[in-house]
């Protein structure tokens, strides 16, 4: 169903880290959250060049599933990957999972960023989650469409459950 090379993309907030984890959990395969990759301690972010590195060495390896959109780099993850599962919600229930999520792990990291990273939302974010949509949703689609790769696209709560359900079945 999966293959060995996943790719989980959409927007902040759609759900691509925890998707990524439980998938991770049901196949044993490990699970690479390119947050964790980007983001240093304080909210410092990596310089692109380091970024490019360091997702080109973990996509390089046999097996791993790689949540998160960084479109710069979207073409080589594309490449290797078996296949891409695209969580495609809303702009609203995006940003309502970050509001819920902001007061879930307030002062707390989450486990798919690293130390240092305490949980926070800021008007840039918001609106990034709210342009997403017009600014990085068609040119994904058309990429990963050209892929050729095996692409499965969540539109619900409902898709999510019953692709974990299917999952777990094999």
């Amino acid at each position: 169903m999966l293959g060995k090379r996943i790719m989980v993309l959409g927007s902040s907030g759609s759900g691509k880290s925890t998707l990524a984890s439980t998938l991770g959990k049901i196949t044993g395969i490990e699970v690479i959250h390119i947050d964790r990759l980007f983001w240093n301690p304080g909210w410092v972010e990596t310089p692109d060049d380091e970024l490019d590195q360091k997702i080109k060495a973990v996509a390089s390896g046999d097996s791993w599933i790689i949540d998160g959109n960084y479109s710069r780099t979207l073409d080589f993850r594309l490449e290797r990957a078996d296949s891409i599962i695209f969580i495609d919600f809303s702009r609203y229930f995006c940003i309502f999972r970050v509001l819920k999520r902001r007061i879930k792990y307030h002062g707390k990291t989450r486990d798919d960023l690293g130390e240092g990273l305490p949980e926070k939302v800021d008007r840039a974010f918001l609106a990034w989650i709210w342009n997403w949509p017009k600014r990085s949703r068609g040119k994904t689609l058309e990429k990963i469409a050209a892929s050729g790769k095996i692409v499965y696209i969540l539109k619900s709560r409902k898709d999510v459950r019953l692709f974990v359900k299917r999952a777990r079945a094999g």
